[in-house]
């Protein structure tokens, strides 16, 4: 989906890595809830509570997903799911655009 309607953007800025991680939160009708955002170039850890569907918007970025030491390179329209309580590790070389919608 290109784009959202009927929706709550918060106008604070979430920030992480001294700003080289970037991203707002946007709030639909139904409680759900996505957050849209830009990684500059760099090495990235984060944890999760909720489950999350990650989607590259633009650029690409290598994860590896908490408990496995394999690395999976997404890129442009393509998406992968972080399990509820969990953690990942990416590695960005170029800008990445993305959308993560949290799953309930």
């Amino acid at each position: 989906m290109p784009e959202f309607t009927n929706v709550t953007l918060v106008k604070a800025a979430n920030i992480y890595f001294d700003g080289k991680v970037t991203s707002r939160t946007v709030r639909f009708t139904d409680g759900s809830h996505k957050t849209l955002g830009i990684m500059l170039p760099g090495d990235y850890s984060f944890n999760t509570e909720a489950a999350e569907v990650m989607e590259v918007l633009a650029g690409s970025m290598d994860v590896r997903l908490a408990g496995s030491n394999d690395w999976h390179t997404y890129g442009t329209g393509a998406q992968f799911n972080v399990p509820a309580n969990s953690g990942f590790d990416l590695k960005v070389t170029e800008i990445a655009d993305y959308c993560c919608s949290y799953v309930s």
